[in-house]
């Protein structure tokens, strides 16, 4: 197992890699026509009696396939509500840097538009369902992935394929921009001011010398008014602060001037980071996260991509072959257990210096965060590869394509190689 990694992906909680192979060192997403990305949801609900091609009585609720690039899923969802005030709910969020088609719904059921067409989206009425669509019947993604490499040879990385633990990818972070998950931390840390501070000011090696100017004009209200006239388009959550804060609100308005589904992913980073850092723990402590031990949370693995309940796995009892062990993601609600991975968050979140009822937010609740479970380890599927070098593989809901590209590129810098 490689120790070394960049810096960025240690900021993440990325700690190590899983495997020996070295790495071809390619570029990925020079356009978005070489990242391609597909949701895949339980095809029964496309059938009846659970969907219908006309509206009724009993089939209500429109679903629709929602087509975008050069632009993430939450930030597509306010364009085509500024366009068509249609207000719509996505089961996953997709990066921008790509072309991506996935599902999506809305509780409006009068006056439906069967086409909208904006600047980076297409979205197409596909037909009716009984009920509004549920993240329970997204099963995963389909990716179609070009690098450009000069050594396409990766035959020995497919003998550490199922090697890759299931990391948070830098998206989930702010990529090149890694302020998320330490806006979380604060909003936990009821330090309002602090956050808004990150979400205005931070900056990274990645900026532009103009970004960096504006960010650190940022730091004086004085600037405020000036700055919203020359904030560039990129900085939409910007503008929407710098407004607020000229309108003399207090700090909780300020942060729920953020739209509900990007404000609701700070929390959600930091979370993540928390699960990163165990999971990087746990490799760097030589601990097998492919298969469970005595006293383990696990999922049992139902088909490929689907996992079910969670139960505690027994050795001697239970079989490895059909369960996967899982790690509890804290929340307001966390109550750790006795085994390896929960000793490890109980230590993480002391050097943190955050319990877990911080994730409880009375000021904000409608950020607050319960306790969840993941899979440590990342289950990929149908995975061949074909050309000068072309991927195609699946992956369950929730893991990241770039976590199993990390592995087979080893980029000396993510950013710069397309992370």
């Amino acid at each position: 197992m490689i120790q070394s990694v960049p810096e960025i992906d240690f900021q993440a909680g990325m700690e190590c890699y899983c495997t020996n192979f070295a790495g071809i060192n390619g570029t990925i997403k020079e356009n978005n026509e070489e990242f391609q990305v597909s949701e895949i949801i339980d095809y029964t609900f496309l059938k009846p009696p659970y969907f219908s091609s006309v509206q009724n009585n009993e089939h209500k609720f429109p679903l629709y396939l929602l087509e975008k690039h050069n632009i993430d899923s939450n930030h597509a969802v306010i364009e085509i509500k500024k366009q068509s005030g249609l207000k719509l709910k996505i089961m996953g969020i997709k990066d921008a840097k790509a072309e991506t088609s996935q599902y999506a719904s809305c509780e409006q059921t009068k006056n439906l538009p069967k086409y909208i067409i904006t600047n980076k989206t297409k979205l197409t009425l596909l037909g009716f369902l009984r009920t509004p669509l549920s993240k329970s019947v997204l099963i995963g993604n389909s990716f179609q992935i070009k690098i450009k490499t000069s050594d396409n040879n990766i035959h020995p990385f497919l003998l550490e394929l199922n090697k890759i633990a299931n990391f948070y990818g830098l998206q989930r972070f702010g990529s090149e921009r890694m302020v998320t998950h330490l806006v979380g931390k604060a909003l936990l840390e009821r330090n309002y001011n602090k956050a808004i501070e990150y979400l205005l000011s931070y900056t990274s090696k990645y900026d532009s010398k103009f970004s960096k100017e504006i960010r650190e004009r940022s730091r004086d209200p004085k600037n405020y008014h000036k700055l919203i006239q020359i904030l560039p388009k990129g900085m939409d959550l910007e503008r929407l602060i710098l407004h607020t804060l000229v309108k003399g609100k207090d700090s909780v308005a300020v942060i729920r001037s953020i739209p509900i589904n990007i404000r609701r992913l700070f929390v959600q980073a930091y979370q993540s980071y928390i699960f990163n850092k165990c999971l990087s723990n746990a490799l760097l402590s030589n601990e097998d996260i492919q298969k469970c031990k005595d006293g383990d949370l696990c999922f049992e693995i139902e088909k490929p991509l689907v996992f079910g309940r969670i139960r505690k796995f027994r050795e001697g009892v239970d079989s490895n072959n059909d369960v996967a062990p899982a790690i509890r993601l804290v929340g307001y609600n966390y109550q750790p257990g006795k085994n390896r991975f929960d000793h490890i968050t109980k230590r993480i979140l002391a050097d943190e210096n955050i319990s877990p009822t911080a994730f409880y937010l009375k000021d904000l609740q409608e950020l607050s965060l319960q306790m969840g479970f993941r899979q440590t380890s990342l289950f990929c599927s149908e995975f061949s590869y074909f050309g000068m070098l072309e991927l195609l593989f699946k992956l369950p809901k929730g893991s990241y394509a770039t976590t199993l590209l990390r592995e087979l590129i080893k980029p000396l810098d993510p950013i710069k190689a397309g992370f």
